[in-house]
């Protein structure tokens, strides 16, 4: 049984028990989250469209966390400007507690 889900404007493709990295969620650790079904399947069974709004996905929030930091540099050849930034995209992890289909 699978299902995808969307969170922070993405999809992802989940399963009982998986754990996976989303975008910042305004939750608390260990706080439970139920996120948007767009398809689920079971078996040959596949719920889509409006009645996959019946469906329902948990998760549990694991922590919230910072990406790996990404170095931004730029400048002008030969003309002495440099610029250089950092950034560090923060997540959330989730881990998938029970899919059911409506």
């Amino acid at each position: 049984m699978y299902a995808i889900v969307k969170t922070g404007g993405k999809q992802y493709k989940v399963t009982e028990g998986l754990v996976f990295e989303t975008e910042l969620l305004d939750a608390e650790v260990n706080s439970a989250v139920e996120l948007e079904v767009v398809l689920a399947a079971d078996g040959d069974k596949v719920v889509m469209g409006a009645d996959a709004a019946n469906c329902k996905v948990l998760a549990t929030v694991v922590e919230h966390g910072k990406g790996k930091k990404i170095n931004i540099f730029t400048y002008k050849a030969k003309k002495n400007i440099r610029r250089r930034q950092g950034h560090r995209q923060p997540y959330t992890k989730l881990k998938v507690d029970s899919i059911a289909l409506g």
